[in-house]
């Protein structure tokens, strides 16, 4: 039953995906990060679903390319982007550990969250209209892939705080941690083996492109803020999900003069 609570709570917190309302507890919780990535697989599910109607009734690039990117939001009603705001603004404060973790926490946004926000957006878009037929299939795997990895990260990258909904997940030492952490594992390695599977040179080129942005993502956030937090995730989901549109789009650019 913890089971089957666990993943009505991670759809509640990480989606607008209607599921049943019950009140919370702390054992309830405990393998809900298991479910992270499956919010990932509907995301990707309905790119990919949009791009079989999109070739079956010759829908133009603009129209494909902005509900590409409007359906993630939708799905997660701008969760992570909220956090890579947060995170924008903090970084390009230029402040100390202490003071960027306190911007972290304010709930208004800066020019520089504004601005970062929308280069990503830009960014994104075009990249994304450049992805071959054969480029999206391992694409949508990349909403998944990011949502492993950051549950991953959550369990076993230092936290930034003593405090807080990251930190309260983030518990590998108990066996329930081990367990989720297993899983997410598991789950990563099989988005990994269907992306080969899908095709080698897609699947290889977004694969790295996803491990080295998460070695990056344990770098900077440690300088910036001494560790991770729920708004760090975000700003990770955001910016390796773009990564991985931009090496999309290079591959298929460049397997097209080919």
């Amino acid at each position: 039953m913890s089971i089957f609570k666990g993943m009505i709570i991670a759809f509640s917190i990480y989606s607008k995906i209607p599921v049943p309302v019950f009140e919370w507890k702390d054992d309830d919780m405990k393998y809900h990060l298991i479910f992270f990535p499956w919010i990932g697989v509907i995301i990707g599910a309905l790119i990919y679903g949009w791009r079989v109607l999109v070739l079956q009734f010759n829908i133009g690039i603009v129209a494909y390319s902005f509900i590409g990117y409007v359906i993630p939001l939708l799905i997660t009603g701008g969760f992570h982007v909220d956090g890579f705001m947060d995170t924008s603004d903090a970084i390009k404060s230029y402040k100390s550990k202490e003071e960027k973790l306190k911007i972290l926490s304010d709930p208004h946004i800066g020019a520089f969250a504004v601005i970062s926000f929308s280069l990503l957006s830009a960014i994104y878009i075009a990249a994304f209209s450049e992805i071959s037929n054969k480029g999206v299939l391992v694409f949508v795997c990349s909403f998944a892939v990011t949502r492993a990895l950051s549950a991953i990260a959550v369990l076993i990258f230092p936290s930034a705080k003593e405090k807080g909904m990251l930190h309260t997940f983030s518990k590998t030492g108990s066996l329930a941690g081990k367990i989720v952490l297993n899983f997410l594992i598991l789950q990563l390695m099989a988005l990994f083996c269907f992306m080969v599977w899908a095709d080698r040179i897609y699947g290889i080129g977004l694969i790295i492109t996803a491990l080295i942005s998460t070695l990056f993502y344990r770098h900077k956030m440690i300088k910036e803020f001494g560790g991770i937090t729920g708004d760090t995730a975000g700003y990770f989901v955001c910016v390796t999900e773009t990564f991985m549109a931009v090496v999309a789009a290079i591959i298929s650019i460049v397997m097209s003069v080919i």
